[in-house]
């Protein structure tokens, strides 16, 4: 998570981190990660009033900063909670998909996964 804060916000705060890693049952509990899904017909797209967001190829989105007016519909419209909003910047905390959560990951437990056009996965080192 800090390596992402740093790389996306120049920012060693969690809470400026595109993924978020939780757990359950302290530290010795199972641990889950909150992370854009790449959604192919992305409902964050659909409420963006400014057409900042737009879809980025392989799936997900990207955020135009320019055209963003900082309403944050997007964070109340994605149905995974992978959208956080930075109030500093006015700003929404999305996914970029650059790799870098999966390449320092110190457990190799993520990685990075191209959606082909007939629905197939394939597996990329990030």
């Amino acid at each position: 998570m800090l390596v992402c804060a740093g790389v996306n916000s120049k920012s060693h705060s969690l809470t400026k981190s595109r993924i978020k890693i939780r757990t359950y049952g302290g530290v010795s509990g199972k641990f889950t990660d909150t992370v854009c899904h790449g959604c192919l017909d992305a409902a964050c797209i659909e409420v963006c009033p400014s057409n900042a967001l737009v879809v980025r190829e392989g799936g997900g989105v990207k955020l135009v900063k320019e055209a963003c007016i900082g309403c944050a519909r997007c964070v109340k419209a994605c149905s995974v909670g992978a959208i956080d909003f930075c109030e500093d910047t006015k700003l929404p905390l999305i996914c970029g998909h650059c790799g870098v959560c999966a390449k320092f990951c110190p457990h190799h437990c993520m990685y990075i996964e191209k959606v082909t056009e007939d629905g197939g996965n394939t597996s990329e080192d990030a």
